[in-house]
């Protein structure tokens, strides 16, 4: 067979059954990705004969006598092709996994089907962008900016690694091979909950290509929380690496070694195993009830209630709500449930380790290589300086790269063999034994005065943690967030994480925020009806203002200031825009139109310890290289840190060299999860960036005999008085001297600030067959001085789109047994172009924050106001309470119909 890729011949024959995607992987074209290996998500698109196929599901032996054109072939640096060109320049992309696969089908389209975008876009997802990005790409707007030297703050100025995703260059994890790799696979458990007796590994050994079978007797029997945080004490150690004892449906039994993951998959296939089948549980309420199942015997400090299967319980009270009850003179009580969902990131999990000089390696996708490093030194022994951690770009994370769940594996076999170990997660795994969402279930008792006063706050909340407390306990007090953003003197939050016999729950955008901000602002809600008050003007009367105190489980001191009236802000701006006159939709009959509200108050770093050292270095060829240990996944931390960097050194963005997420070539760094990439690291950055300017400002200021107060820097040089000397210059003259101009500081998560959101829906319900159309879509947000306006633009549309996604369609269902149904986007299905709608931000001009030159992170908290905000919409239009979520057709049809029938005549 022949085979051309890019106008070059390879006479190379793919493996039996292999498809085009990972035959042309084979062959180094590593643009080329996966995401989900069904052809569902569009990631592996590429050019036969000109017509964009899905690689993942097009054999390989197809493309024999054919062309095949790959990201990497359509155009190159210098060269770009038109449609590289727009991407790049609106920009299309954050993390930029999806990038390659949306250029090459984008890069087909004729003018009919530009003209159709939600048809002709509905094989490519996106996570991240909310899809405005990529129609402004393929319609050739331009977004970004030229900074002028000093004055990269405020611009949109583009990301550094922007050439290299639409070209398809960019390096994320998996894009390398490394000679005499080995590939690692694993078996799952088929029950809930279970213990193994035996395992036989004689027939897994004799297959072809298989070097080892990992059982629970091969690895340190060490317990460890997979959860990433500076203080591990705050999550349970309730995990081994791989245990005796299964705990749902999915849990790693053994893990697999071979030549091929083909090899190591026909390896899992030939393990038996004997199994003694235990009871399990599945609904938390049954698992905290008397003569439940235990699902971990030994005990663990941490565990509040093991024989309740209790993780931790949260009791704490303000005042007496009992009084405040009485003293209302409307209550309105209701219950609340959010569902399962996915992170859906189209970068699966996945780490590469290996040996070097004596040093364990592992190349992963992680949100936090510093702590996955100190994870992996305590599971094997390691020394620190034994062991480097390094990311490279990583293909998305909302959290669900905040845990160490593929690292263990793949650095136990490197360790264990000497050979380089691949373990890459499918997409079937990542639903099925990934981190979702919690599922939580809150009631909340609100009272009020007739004048809308809140007198009383009452909240239960149970929180499905799963089978294991990673995120258990830290999310459950994060959804304190919202109680805190209303005053009142009588609050009352009763709270329980629960062990059950499902998929452990874990980290994801909003964090523990957003299933009781769609309790609470859904409770409001319904408040208001029952106060005949419109639902924001109830909201102005409550919310916390400047000078409260933020006040959901006690009434102590805190590292939280609240100095400007930023959510009030938001409130008026969103009502303003809803007010304005709305075109009248074409719709047809049948259809009942409704607008709703919501709003959410969060904190813009996690009250748990964050720590983050930036280095930042002027070098010989006059190029400032900026370390910092955070991680890149299209939350955008990698541009800020630039934009600082460039704007306190008084140069542009081409001239700052970016090191990162290396923890041999950075420091440490707790990582990119709540907000802190920005708030935290971005602090760290902007001190060693002033440090480096002061010390060349002194340095000149001594060269030349001036005062130092009389000395200012720019993009090339430094003028002290009426003498200007070059950077060049005085680079040569500290290097003489054995001077370098170069600094670290760190900055820390403490004091913190808030910021706010207001979200808005105007929707359309038709009231037979339940469907929901969203005509209109605002939010405002709080960002504090904005770093990069278009960037804030993408993370405000990303949430939402990812808010629709968890208040419509979304839900990871379980069978009777615990296991996932759905483990596939097809049949999980996370919002599509056609789905999402282009959503107005609105931008609260305020600067009350401890983050880089007042600016705050916000990619977290734009998620918590969509679902309540949409749930109230519904309601509105419909006069029907909808408390569970996701907000089906079925749901929607089958409560209409009971309120109104529809004849059949």
């Amino acid at each position: 067979m022949t085979y051309s890729v890019n106008g070059k011949a390879f006479d190379r024959e793919p493996q039996p059954g292999q498809c085009l995607r990972t035959f042309l992987r084979s062959l180094g074209h590593f643009g080329v990705k996966k995401g989900c290996d069904a052809g569902d998500c569009g990631a592996c698109t590429v050019w036969l004969d000109g017509s964009p196929v899905h690689s993942c599901i097009t054999p390989a032996f197809r493309a024999d006598g054919h062309e095949v054109t790959t990201i990497e072939g359509l155009g190159a640096l210098g060269a770009l092709h038109p449609v590289q060109r727009r991407f790049r320049d609106a920009p299309g992309f954050q993390c930029g996994f999806c990038t390659a696969g949306m250029i090459m089908t984008s890069a087909a389209f004729t003018e009919a089907q530009k003209a159709d975008l939600p048809r002709a876009l509905k094989g490519n997802l996106c996570r991240c962008t909310g899809y405005r990005a990529v129609e402004d790409a393929v319609n050739g707007v331009v977004g970004v900016e030229t900074a002028e030297p000093g004055k990269a703050v405020g611009a949109s100025v583009g990301a550094p690694a922007a050439n290299d995703v639409v070209t398809g260059r960019a390096e994320f994890t998996m894009d390398t091979h490394r000679e005499g790799m080995l590939h690692l696979k694993v078996l799952h458990s088929p029950h809930a909950h279970a213990r193994i007796l035996s395992v036989d590994k004689t027939a897994a050994l004799a297959v072809p290509g298989v070097h080892r079978v990992y059982t629970w007797q091969d690895v340190p029997r060490r317990r460890f929380t997979t959860a990433i945080h500076t203080d591990h004490l705050v999550d349970p150690d309730d995990t081994f690496i791989l245990d005796d004892t299964v705990r749902f449906a999915g849990q790693r039994v053994a893990a697999v070694l071979a030549d091929t993951p083909g090899a190591a998959e026909e390896g899992c296939r030939k393990v038996v195993v004997e199994y003694e089948r235990l009871p399990a549980v599945l609904d938390p309420e049954e698992a905290m009830a008397a003569g439940a199942p235990q699902i971990h015997a030994t005990p663990d400090p941490f565990v509040r209630d093991p024989v309740r299967n209790i993780l931790l319980e949260i009791h704490s009270h303000i005042g007496d709500v009992d009084a405040g009850f009485a003293e209302a003179d409307v209550v309105h009580e209701g219950t609340y449930s959010s569902p399962r969902v996915q992170h859906a990131h189209l970068e699966t999990h996945g780490s590469i380790a290996w040996m070097e000089d004596g040093r364990l390696n592992v190349r992963t996708s992680s949100q936090s290589p510093s702590i996955a490093k100190v994870k992996l030194s305590y599971l094997f022994a390691l020394r620190p300086d034994q062991l480097r951690v390094f990311c490279k770009r990583v293909g998305g994370g909302f959290g669900g790269k905040q845990e160490v769940i593929s690292e263990d594996l793949a650095a136990l076999a490197a360790l264990d063999t000497g050979r380089p170990v691949c373990f890459e997660y499918t997409r079937e795994e990542e639903f099925t034994t990934a981190s979702p969402r919690h599922p939580m279930q809150l009631t909340v008792k609100l009272g009020a005065k007739a004048d809308g006063t809140l007198t009383a706050v009452q909240v239960r909340n149970v929180s499905n943690t799963g089978a294991y407390g990673n995120h258990g306990g830290e999310t459950l007090y994060a959804g304190g967030a919202a109680v805190m953003i209303y005053r009142c003197p009588n609050k009352k939050y009763d709270a329980y994480s629960v062990y059950t016999n499902t998929v452990p729950s874990g980290a994801l955008r909003g964090y523990g925020m957003t299933q009781p901000a769609f309790a609470m602002e859904s409770a409001l809600h319904e408040l208001a009806l029952a106060l005949h008050m419109d639902p924001l003007e109830l909201r102005r009367r409550n919310i916390v203002r400047p000078g409260d105190p933020l006040v959901a489980m006690h009434d102590g001191p805190d590292d939280v200031a609240f100095t400007e009236d930023g959510l009030a802000k938001c409130i008026d701006l969103v009502d303003r825009a809803m007010a304005r006159p709305a075109p009248e939709p074409n719709l047809g009959p049948g259809w009942l139109i409704g607008s709703g509200v919501a709003s959410s108050l969060h904190e813009t770093a996690p009250p748990t310890e964050h720590i983050s050292e930036a280095w930042v270095t002027l070098g010989d060829d006059l190029v400032y290289e900026v370390a910092v240990g955070t991680a890149e996944f299209g939350e955008g931390t990698s541009t800020a840190h630039v934009q600082i960097a460039a704007g306190q050194l008084g140069t542009t963005p081409s001239r700052i060299r970016l090191v990162q997420s290396d923890t041999d070539r950075t420091g440490f760094d707790t990582g990119a999860f709540a907000s802190a990439g920005l708030f935290v690291s971005g602090n760290a950055v902007l001190r060693a960036s002033n440090a480096v300017r002061d010390r060349i400002l002194e340095f000149a200021a001594a060269r030349t005999g001036v005062h130092v107060v009389m000395c200012s820097m720019d993009d090339d040089g430094v003028t002290c008085g009426d003498r200007r000397v070059s950077l060049a210059e005085l680079v040569a003259l500290a290097r003489a001297r054995g001077i370098r101009f170069t600094a670290a500081r760190k900055a820390y998560g403490s004091p913190r600030s808030v910021t706010s959101n207001t979200q808005g829906f105007r929707i359309a319900v038709h009231r037979v067959t339940g469907e929901i159309r969203i005509l209109y879509s605002v939010q405002a947000t709080d960002a504090g001085v904005v770093i990069n306006p278009q960037q804030v633009r993408g993370q405000v549309e990303g949430a939402v789109a990812q808010g629709i996604g968890f208040a419509l369609t979304e839900n990871l269902l379980l069978d009777a047994d615990g296991a996932v149904v759905n483990p596939n986007f097809r049949n999980y299905r996370i919002p599509t172009y056609a789905d999402v709608p282009r959503t107005e931000v609105l931008l609260v001009d305020s600067s009350d924050s401890f983050g880089p030159l007042r600016s705050k992170g916000m990619a977290e908290c734009s998620i918590n106001p969509v679902a309540p905000a949409l749930a109230n919409a519904l309601q509105d239009a419909t006069g029907i309470r909808y408390r569970a979520l996701p907000l089906t057709p079925e749901r929607i049809y089958s409560r209409l119909q009971e309120k109104q029938p529809v004849s059949k005549a």
